[in-house]
């Protein structure tokens, strides 16, 4: 047992096995929420708002740690001054999502908290948010007391109502393809892995699966963790309901973007925002198997066939 596993043991007592109750009896719960962010000082703020509300009503002892990459909007004297439970970690603006969430995820892990939160700083959390994501918890650890778990929220768009992000499945026999999954009303689903928008990762569950890998220079980090961790022996779950407010990323201005020129989506695939092909490489080689070279060369040959006039394909994630 480490440092961080002996130190939890005893803030729990002699119940360190159990399941903590949420709602009124959880006072002792302790989460801590992971967040990184740059520039957007108005949204990470309201954020932590939201999530301070649903850490009120779930009965959680709050804590977090949001990683300013770089930020020169303010954000990091605004979230100390408005919001001083949230430990800032200072970077200089070249971590990006996956690295910014691994360093807040180092910060964090050696301290003796029985959940961590991943929350997107765009993501808006309902108010009962935390507490119908510890609900399940509990339920599932009811059920199966020896099995780590995560428990994985899904996010809405604020206009329509439909579901954004949350927990996705294998799309058929292609490796690296994935669905959305839409969660149900009232039963937990199971999920293969997940958007890193809302997250909650139980302690066992985060001592098993570690951090983030931060060989991944933006996106891909999420769907990686998740699989890594069900390959670990961690239960993956996607909660019954939605869980917050986050819209949809829009394909405008991307190198999904079919109105652009194809010299100008190639040199945007290759970005960090993209599918830069360093980590999606290394995506491939740790998930896709022996098929890993086709996998890993079909997006950027897809995209010089539609240039040449083949018409788009539509499906799953990559």
């Amino acid at each position: 047992m480490d440092r961080a596993s002996d130190a939890l043991a005893a803030r729990m007592g002699p119940h360190a096995g159990a399941t903590p109750t949420p709602g009124a009896a959880a006072a002792a719960v302790s989460l801590c929420a992971l967040l990184t962010c740059f520039n957007r000082r108005a949204l990470t703020l309201h954020a932590l708002a939201a999530l301070q509300v649903a850490a009120r009503k779930a009965g959680v002892e709050l804590h977090a740690v949001l990683v300013d990459d770089g930020s020169t909007d303010g954000t990091a004297d605004a979230v100390r001054a408005q919001h001083p439970w949230t430990q800032v970690v200072r970077a200089e603006g070249n971590l990006y999502w996956c690295r910014g969430m691994h360093r807040a995820f180092e910060a964090a892990l050696p301290q003796p908290h029985h959940f961590y939160l991943w929350l997107n700083d765009d993501t808006l959390l309902d108010p009962d948010a935390l507490q119908r994501l510890l609900a399940t918890h509990a339920a599932l650890k009811a059920a199966a007391p020896e099995r780590p778990c995560i428990v994985v929220g899904s996010t809405r768009d604020r206009d329509t109502g439909l579901t954004t992000y949350g927990g996705e499945r294998r799309a058929g026999w292609w490796p690296t393809r994935f669905a959305k999954v839409e969660p149900l009303a009232h039963e937990p689903l199971r999920v293969d892995t997940f958007d890193g928008n809302i997250v909650l990762v139980e302690h066992a569950a985060a001592q098993r699966a570690g951090n983030l890998d931060a060989q991944f220079e933006h996106a891909m980090g999420d769907l990686d963790y998740g699989l890594r961790a069900k390959r670990s022996g961690v239960d993956l779950w996607l909660a019954p309901g939605t869980h917050g407010l986050c819209n949809d990323n829009s394909v405008d201005g991307t190198y999904l973007d079919p109105r652009l020129p194809l010299r100008r989506r190639w040199k945007l695939m290759l970005t960090r925002k993209g599918l830069p092909p360093r980590s999606w490489l290394h995506f491939n080689r740790q998930h896709a198997g022996w098929l890993w070279p086709l996998t890993f060369s079909w997006p950027y040959l897809r995209l010089l066939l539609q240039g040449l006039g083949a018409p788009p394909q539509r499906g799953g994630r990559a």
